[in-house]
């Protein structure tokens, strides 16, 4: 685990720009399962450079155009244990992977960026991405 002080900055560069913070498992099943219609971002956070220099500004910039997520979420790997465990479990098939970036629609997974997609690309391209996947699965 990680000292609150520490990952505090990188929790609040995705909750300022509008992302929730999801610290149980209750409030992840609360957004994804029990109040899942709609589309939902989710961003598996975490202190690695590819996070803050690809994932979460990718992630931000993705949400600036028409179409976007009806909902944006966040769950801090190595920080809530807990809420991000439960939230790997909706993540299935895929490994879990830190940081990487989903999006549900109506309580199913319907697109992934795993750590792989997003370590070395630049966060325009991740962003170009997401966007993409917005204009097929958000109405």
């Amino acid at each position: 685990m990680y000292p609150a002080e520490l990952v505090a900055p990188m929790k609040e560069d995705l909750t300022s720009a509008g992302f929730d913070e999801l610290t149980t498992p209750d409030a992840v099943d609360q957004v994804l399962k029990d109040n899942s219609e709609g589309t939902v971002l989710m961003v598996v956070n975490s202190v690695c450079g590819c996070a803050a220099g690809n994932a979460r500004p990718g992630a931000k910039m993705s949400v600036q155009g028409a179409k976007k997520p009806s909902k944006m979420v966040t769950v801090f790997a190595g920080v809530d244990k807990e809420a991000t465990e439960q939230a790997r479990k909706y993540l299935l098939p895929y490994p879990p992977s830190s940081p990487s970036i989903a999006l549900f629609k109506n309580g199913r997974l319907v697109h992934m960026l795993e750590r792989h997609n997003i370590e070395g690309h630049p966060a325009e391209m991740i962003a170009e991405n997401l966007q993409a996947a917005y204009d097929e699965f958000v109405d």
